[in-house]
């Protein structure tokens, strides 16, 4: 697997507009991020370290923060999408809220100590 922009390439289009403004939000909160991978999946690094990872399934989107804490703490304001420990999951016709993804990022960043 590439880049996070090859990786979004190869999707729908739907999938990479939806994956894509996750990916626009944690970019402009973390400007020093770079992409690569982490367990395999697309991912932004700070430091070397995930800050978060998307992918697309069949019938979802994904974001991961790598962090249940995190996923834990913005829990409350996902009410109706499917969460489990480590990952938040969407489509693009109900597209995670753009101050939720800011959270998550902000979230992972400060437990990064970035």
């Amino acid at each position: 697997m590439g880049t996070v922009e090859d990786y979004l390439g190869g999707l729908r289009p739907e999938q990479a507009h939806a994956l894509r403004r996750v990916v626009e939000l944690a970019r402009g909160l973390a400007p020093d991020a770079e992409e690569g991978t982490s367990y395999g999946m697309p991912a932004l690094l700070v430091g070397g370290r995930p800050l978060i990872g998307v992918t697309a399934a069949a019938r979802h989107l994904s974001l991961f923060p790598f962090s249940p804490a995190v996923v834990a703490a913005v829990a409350p304001d996902l009410e109706g999408f499917s969460l489990s420990k480590g990952t938040i999951r969407f489509t693009p016709e109900a597209p995670l809220p753009d101050a939720v993804v800011e959270q998550v990022v902000r979230l992972r960043r400060a437990e990064l100590g970035a």
